[in-house]
């Protein structure tokens, strides 16, 4: 069996309905509380990795610190980014579930189902 991961936060609705997908299907993931224990920025290169996708495409662009940081400069390295995100965790869109070494971000919280075992 994969093992499941997510970076969740459970005051997230999106997050909160991922969670009880991989639960009524009887999977336990390992729960990241990234709010809490924030990933560093070698953990986010990897999640980026394993998402395939740019650093921004992971960015909450709703969050004060987006604005305030100026985030959304186009000049900005995705290194850049991502020592914000590092610093900033609220900027990490979530949920994230990572199994083996593929993840997903589950907005809506059924793209979870794409990389299940």
């Amino acid at each position: 069996m994969t093992d499941l991961t997510l970076y969740h936060n459970p005051r997230c609705t999106k997050s909160r309905g991922a969670l009880a997908l991989l639960e009524a299907r009887g999977l336990t993931p390992t729960i990241i509380r990234y709010l809490e224990t924030p990933p560093d920025a070698a953990q986010l290169r990897e999640v980026l990795r394993q998402l395939n996708i740019g650093a921004r495409g992971l960015l909450r662009t709703g969050e004060d610190a987006y604005t305030t940081l100026n985030l959304a400069d186009t000049g900005l390295s995705d290194e850049q980014l991502i020592a914000a995100m590092a610093a900033h965790p609220a900027l990490i869109e979530r949920p994230i579930l990572v199994a083996g070494d593929k993840a997903v971000i589950g907005r809506p919280p059924e793209n979870i189902l794409e990389i299940l075992p």
